[in-house]
């Protein structure tokens, strides 16, 4: 029997200048900063607010705003500013965004995701930005094979084809990449790090939680033995051992960023594949529940707390990449090598996620630089990518995904699209110190 698949709602058309497929810390940046520079600009979110793996996957901190350092006492040094800066003060100014906490050798500082989603509202609204949130692409328009010229686009109300200038895609998971047949890579050889169900705990006395286990938001060795112990008796199932729980800008609240989700036959997940995606959140709200129960249980100020929310989905720390016209390696980033050609700059460690303990590389009073060509595809015409899914190494990308990076990236690729607009060129004609000169202009501070 033949079954044709049909919707009889018929299609859409709009057209833009710039299409940004996310709506994440990347996709945002780069929306707001294109249309401020007066060209109609489409941004397309699944969900119903933006923020991506900051909200939905709720990491919960701007992480990549300072440099690291041996000397605990040091104050923060902040090293990133441009729209980064700018989202931060907007969010403190609402009461969103905490003080520097200290995370081991550098400092991070906590949000508020619904204070998040209301602030960059307000930023898309401001900038005039075509938002269209329910809504996913499903496929790319190829022109000739050769070009992207837009996207069709579910939406509840039918099928949507958006025909723009230039496409970014600024999706976490390099989705229009694959769509559109540029090369791309996953993981170490297929392999990526594990995702996490990051929760809120209530009810916490933090003051007394602080008292005892300090202020570095990374818990101590003591903690980690703890859970090693009850995990090696039985008592609790903790696969993960080195934690880190975060005070919140919420009074008695706390941030925990603490399991380690694998599949049930113990092979790490890759959130790609619808299977391991659901397999992921099924089992990474379980191990929430076990992790805020040990708390409770074992950890001072936690006795009268409860687990209060999971995130909306599981953290994505890595999926599928662009394979770039270049390639941020490993070399780069632990050697804190600069380019004259860079568009962002970064001091985060490395992190990769496996095991009972998380590895992390630091890079010590210094940065790298991220080079424009990471974000342009090695072929192919009218698109560019922004975000976590930039050309890079394993280990490289371990340090460069992170919130305050992806502002970055977004910024510089919003000021990309532009010039690719309003100069008819493509991605890979644009100067990069054209798109520094504007940076410049917005207090990115690069030199």
């Amino acid at each position: 029997m033949d079954i044709n698949i049909t919707d009889r709602r018929g299609v859409q058309a709009r057209d833009c200048d710039v299409l940004v497929v996310g709506g994440g810390a990347a996709g945002l940046a780069c929306a707001v900063t294109a249309a401020r520079q007066g060209l109609n600009v489409i941004l397309l979110e699944r969900y119903g607010y933006c923020g991506g793996g900051a909200v939905a996957g709720l990491s919960g901190t701007v992480c990549g705003l300072y440099l690291a350092s041996e000397t605990a006492e040091q104050k923060p040094q902040q090293i990133v500013f441009g729209f980064t800066e700018t989202f931060c003060q907007a969010l403190e100014a609402r009461g969103g965004l905490s003080e520097p906490l200290r995370y081991g050798k550098t400092w991070t500082r906590v949000h508020d995701p619904l204070k998040w989603r209301m602030t960059a509202d307000d930023l898309l609204c401001d900038a005039g930005v075509n938002v269209i949130y329910h809504s996913v692409a499903i496929g790319v328009l190829l022109d000739g094979g050769e070009k992207v010229d837009g996207a069709m686009v579910w939406t509840k109300e039918g099928l949507l084809r958006i025909n723009a200038g230039i496409t970014v895609d600024a999706s976490g998971d390099a989705d229009v990449v694959a769509m559109a047949g540029r090369p791309d890579i996953i993981g170490d050889q297929g392999v990526v790090q594990n995702p996490t169900m990051i929760f809120h705990l209530q009810g916490v006395d933090v003051p007394r939680f602080l008292a005892r286990h300090g202020a570095d938001t990374i818990m101590d060795e003591s903690v980690s033995a703890l859970i090693y112990e009850k995990n090696q008796s039985g008592a609790y199932a903790l696969p993960r051992n080195k934690i880190w729980l975060f005070p919140t800008t919420q009074p008695g609240e706390l941030l925990c960023n603490c399991t380690r989700i694998t599949g049930c036959d113990n092979r790490e997940l890759n959130a790609l594949y619808y299977r391991d995606f659901t397999e992921a959140e099924i089992n990474g709200r379980r191990q929430a529940m076990e992790y805020a129960r040990f708390f409770r249980d074992n950890l001072t100020g936690c006795e009268h707390a409860w687990l209060s929310d999971t995130a909306h989905q599981v953290g994505i720390r890595q999926s599928r990449q662009l394979r770039g016209r270049r390639e941020l390696k490993n070399a780069d980033v632990v050697n804190g090598r600069k380019c004259a050609a860079a568009i962002a700059r970064s001091a985060w460690p490395i992190e990769l996620h496996a095991g009972s303990k998380p590895k992390v590389e630091w890079l010590l009073d210094d940065y790298y630089d991220i080079p424009y060509d990471c974000f342009v595809p090695a072929s192919g015409r009218g698109l560019l990518v922004a975000g976590r899914c930039l050309s890079a190494e394993h280990e490289a990308v371990a340090s460069a995904r992170v919130t305050a990076q992806c502002f970055a990236y977004g910024h510089a690729i919003g000021h990309a699209a532009a010039i690719a607009v309003n100069n008819g060129l493509d991605p890979d004609e644009i100067d990069p110190l054209e798109i520094r000169q504007f940076l410049r202009r917005d207090g990115a501070s690069l030199e």
